[in-house]
C-alpha cells in the first residue's frame, strides 16, 4: 500500500493536445488518483477534420480513447474539438476561451498540462491556454499546476536550444505501471513496436528511469508551475 494516496491533489484536470497524450504523461498518476476516491478529468483540447484525417481514423481514436480510459477510471472526458495540428490557425482567444471555460466550469483543485517545450506546436499552444485559464483572479484556481512529459514531444525538441523539461516532482506509479501500459496498449492506431518512443517497452522504460532518479521501481515525472498551500 503506498503512504500517499494522492487525495491531496483533489480532482484534477489533465488537459491533452491531442487523445493518448494524457496516457503518456499521466496515467499512472490518473489511476492512482481514481483509485484515492478523486475525480480524474480529461480535456481533450483537438480533433482531427478531414481530409488530413480521416473521419474512419478519428472514430477509431475515440473508441480506443474511450477503452483506455475505463482502466484508468476517468471520471469524465470532455472534447473541445479544435482542429488538430492547426491550432496556430486559430485566434489565441478562440482556444484560451475553450480552456478557460472548461477550467472554470470544473474548478479543478490539480491541473496538468502538457509541456511548453514540446515540439508539437498544439502542445506549446496549449500549455500557454492552460496558464492564462488558471490566472489567479480568483479564490477557485488551481492550487496545483504541473507539466507532464510526452514521450515523442517532450524530447524531441532542441534542449539547450528550447526549454528542456527537468522534473522536480515524481509521483510513484509502481502500481499502476502496467494499467498504465494497458491503457495505452488501447491506441492501435497509435502504438509502435520497439525501438520507437511510442512503444509499450520505451514507456516502461521511461517509467524505471523516472523511479529510479528517487529510489522507486517506477514513478512518472513532472515539473511543478505553481502551489498554493
Amino acid at each position: 500500500m503506498m503512504k500517499n494516496d494522492l487525495s491531496h491533489l483533489g480532482k484534477t484536470l489533465i488537459i491533452a493536445p491531442h487523445p493518448d497524450d494524457e496516457v503518456l504523461g499521466c496515467g499512472g498518476t490518473m489511476a492512482r488518483l481514481s483509485d484515492s476516491g478523486q475525480e480524474v478529468h480529461v480535456a481533450v483540447v483537438t480533433k482531427g477534420y478531414e481530409p488530413a484525417f480521416p473521419q474512419a481514423m478519428v472514430e477509431q481514436v475515440r473508441g480506443e480513447l474511450a477503452e483506455a480510459h475505463k482502466i484508468l477510471g476517468v471520471t469524465q472526458c470532455h472534447f473541445l474539438d479544435l482542429p488538430a495540428a492547426a491550432l496556430d490557425t486559430l485566434p489565441g482567444s478562440e482556444l484560451n476561451a475553450a480552456i478557460g471555460g472548461l477550467v472554470d466550469k470544473l474548478k479543478p483543485d490539480s491541473l496538468f498540462l502538457p509541456f511548453v517545450g514540446d515540439i508539437h506546436r498544439d502542445h506549446q499552444l496549449v500549455f500557454t491556454a492552460g496558464l492564462v485559464a488558471a490566472r489567479p483572479r480568483s479564490p477557485d484556481i488551481p492550487k496545483r499546476i504541473y507539466a507532464y512529459e510526452t514521450l515523442s514531444e517532450t524530447n524531441w525538441a532542441a534542449p539547450g536550444l528550447t526549454e528542456a523539461f527537468v522534473p522536480n516532482v515524481y509521483i510513484d506509479v509502481s502500481e499502476t505501471i502496467e494499467r498504465k501500459l494497458s491503457a495505452f496498449d488501447c491506441f492501435q492506431s497509435q502504438v509502435k513496436s520497439f525501438p520507437d518512443e511510442r512503444s509499450l517497452k520505451t514507456i516502461e522504460a521511461l517509467a524505471t528511469v523516472r523511479g529510479s532518479t528517487v529510489y522507486l521501481a517506477a514513478a512518472e515525472g513532472f515539473m511543478l508551475l505553481r502551489e498554493i498551500s
